[in-house]
């Protein structure tokens, strides 16, 4: 059997403690109470009565009611009324009009009954109001119900403790929740799924006073769990007319629709402006790791929490993809918004990875179209990993929604723009692909680029390394140090070249060239002029003499203008002959000396034409060191050049001695940071002592 806590009222209230103050509403209603004897003469008289019949008690006490109260046409009926309640004690209600003192007559509301004393005599209780005020409060609680049960507003009591004690149909339509659900219920407990502790913040409106209107919470409520549902709630504490706390109120007002709209028209404005961002950003070089890195850098987090970029090795190879068969891709670039073993479940950057033909990746490639999968399961991870240990770790990471967009530029897939949700709750929908779609096929043309141009890059660096020379092993009283950097990405190959060729008496010619222009055709009139100079060179011409033949034989060049410095170095003589066709002049750096620039005659460059070229002889001994190099060492847009020749000048004084290999690397790695924007050649020459 249950137990009942005595202590407690029926709707939970404790009923210990010191009298509660009053509710106020007997004062609203003014009740009255007259007590009757059995001869129905006035033996009680309440200050309320004295308001409503007009008669103070000093007049009322003693007197007969009914001749006191009651207009003489309804005086026999009161009379018989009053005997019924004396003699069965059944309790009477009803409305009657009376007279007032001042002659006028009102409808009052009567509950009339019988009393009963210690002595066993009989006596009348009558409480009485005024018709009016009952009929006003009536109506008024009457209005408030009907409000408050057909309002489009969410409206909720609760008491003191925070519990529910009415929820109106509106609140349970918005919430999805019925009444049923929270009566009784604290409201920590009912709402349990918001974000955000409404207990305390509840609390602090009950103990304050202080009102919070029109409150923004987003949440996703039991009902509805796949979508975001937002309402404007406002908190109100309820007061009686003393002041006494009755508890709180809560109004709730759906504004889903103008929340999501408001998403919506922010999410159209994102989307327009990550739009402009992928033509500004994506493809600013024609690298084609940088650009896959660009695209993906861009979707997250907006779209994505997870993205990678991965392109089809045949694209690459410059070949069709297969129809059948595992697809084969090369990752290009990973991207996420926040450390997550979805990362590690991706292929790495750079490897090459084969997906077969069940995988969705491998779908979307063949297919050239979107593969949304809005809510995943482990099966689906299955077909989205490469193999079992990757899909658990998407699975570890939460991947709850997937997304895979063909990369398709001039008719060719490339590849696939893949796309993953960890923590955005929201799935993929059409929408998303559609956007996607929209951004891939803008990045798939930068990517398609990129992927040219690298072709052709490549092609033309092959070239390039296989015109220039090894240095020879040994060259009589000279060690010779060379290098070539090609330019950065964002440039094509040029026509640099260096080249060091033993010639007859033990003398050594040093030749640097540089062929205005890139790419492939600049590679190729390099390798020819670097032929011609070799050839001109071993028939023992003189500088002047064999520059004068290579301005004439670029006549019949495309690519007519090409600066060159020759020398030609003999050991015996000490001696290094020079001669300028509108190159930049060599430095010399002797033992015990800072270096410094040889000024001499500048030339005009191979190409012009009819400009004769003037040879310097310098003397160069032992241990000293001369440095020929093209204009993509020193020129650059954001310095002068003069600052610039002052730091390889700085640098060689500061490498006086060292290995030749040595100090070129040192050159390159302070004049030339990656990335530059013009091909170099160096080459460094040191006269050692004569061996022979």
């Amino acid at each position: 059997m249950g137990t009942t806590d005595s202590s407690r009222a029926d709707d939970g209230r404790s009923l210990t403690g010191p009298a509660a103050p009053p509710s106020g509403l007997l004062d609203l209603l003014s009740v009255a109470a007259v007590v009757l004897n059995a001869q129905g003469r006035v033996v009680f008289w309440s200050r309320k009565a004295e308001e409503l019949f007009g008669y103070t008690a000093a007049e009322a006490l003693g007197q007969h009611a009914a001749g006191l109260t009651v207009h003489e046409e309804h005086r026999d009926a009161v009379i018989k009324l009053l005997a019924d309640v004396m003699e069965s004690g059944t309790d009477w209600a009803g409305a009657f009009p009376i007279r007032h003192k001042d002659g006028s007559t009102r409808l009052v509301e009567f509950r009339n009954m019988r009393l009963l004393d210690d002595l066993g005599d009989v006596y009348a209780l009558g409480l009485a109001a005024d018709q009016a005020a009952v009929e006003r409060v009536e109506r008024d609680a009457a209005l408030a119900m009907r409000l408050v049960s057909q309002s489009p507003v969410g409206l909720a009591i609760l008491d003191p403790d925070l519990r529910y004690l009415a929820v109106n149909p509106a609140l349970e339509r918005i919430t999805g929740q019925s009444a049923a659900e929270r009566l009784g219920r604290p409201v920590g407990e009912a709402l349990s799924y918001l974000d955000t502790d409404p207990e305390a913040r509840l609390r602090r409106v009950l103990e304050t006073g202080e009102s919070v209107v029109d409150r923004h919470i987003v949440c996703r409520p039991p009902s509805d769990p796949d979508h975001e549902h937002a309402w404007s709630v406002s908190y109100y504490r309820l007061e009686d007319s003393s002041g006494r706390v009755l508890g709180l109120a809560y109004s709730v007002i759906d504004v889903t629709e103008r929340h999501r709209a408001a998403i919506e028209a922010a999410q159209a404005r994102q989307r327009l402006a990550l739009i402009a961002r992928a033509s500004a950003c994506v493809g600013s070089t024609l690298d084609l790791e940088t650009t896959a890195r660009e695209l993906a850098d861009l979707v997250v987090p907006l779209l994505a929490d997870v993205a990678a970029v991965d392109v089809l090795d045949s694209a690459l190879q410059g070949r069709t993809a297969p129809q059948t068969g595992p697809a084969r891709f090369r990752a290009l670039a990973v991207r996420a918004a926040h450390r997550t073993e979805a990362v590690r479940a991706a292929d790495p950057p750079g490897e090459l990875a084969v997906y077969d033909d069940d995988r969705l990746i491998s779908r979307c490639v063949r297919t050239r179209q979107p593969v949304l999968v809005p809510r995943t399961t482990r099966r689906d991870l299955d077909h989205i990993a490469r193999h079992g240990e990757a899909a658990s770790l998407l699975a570890a990471a939460g991947v709850h929604s997937y997304l895979a967009v063909p990369l398709v530029a001039r008719g060719e897939v490339l590849g696939a723009l893949d796309l993953k949700r960890t923590r955005n709750s929201a799935p993929f929908d059409d929408d998303d692909a559609a956007f996607a779609s929209e951004l891939a096929a803008r990045a798939a043309v930068c990517i398609d680029n990129a992927r040219g141009y690298q072709a052709q890059r490549h092609a033309a660096l092959t070239l390039q390394r296989s015109l220039l020379p090894e240095p020879p092993s040994h060259l009589p009283g000279l060690d010779v140090a060379c290098r070539y950097q090609p330019a950065g990405v964002t440039s094509e190959i040029g026509g640099d070249w260096y080249d060091a060729i033993p010639l007859q008496g033990d003398k050594t010619a040093l030749v640097v060239g540089d062929v205005m222009g890139s790419g492939i055709n600049a590679a190729a009139t390099m390798g020819q002029l670097r032929s011609t100079a070799r050839a001109f060179a071993e028939l023992g011409l003189a500088p002047a003499e064999a520059l004068r033949h290579l301005d004439h034989l670029t006549e019949g060049v495309e690519q007519t203008i090409t600066t060159c410095i020759y020398c030609v170095y003999d050991p015996h003589q000490g001696t290094c002959q020079i001669c300028l066709a509108g190159h930049l002049p060599p430095a010399l750096m002797r033992a015990g000396h800072a270096a410094h620039l040889l000024d001499m005659p500048t030339g005009a460059p191979l190409g012009v034409g009819g400009v004769p070229f003037e040879a310097t002889t310098i003397p160069f001994r032992p241990g000293d060191e001369l440095v020929l190099y093209t204009d993509g060492l020193v020129e650059t847009r954001s310095e002068p050049i003069d600052a610039r020749l002052d730091t390889l000048l700085d640098t060689l004084t500061a490498t006086r001695g060292h290995d030749l290999d040595d100090t070129c690397n040192r050159i390159l790695e302070i004049l030339r940071p990656p990335g530059g924007e013009d091909d170099v050649a160096l080459l460094i020459a040191r006269a050692q002592a004569d061996q022979s």
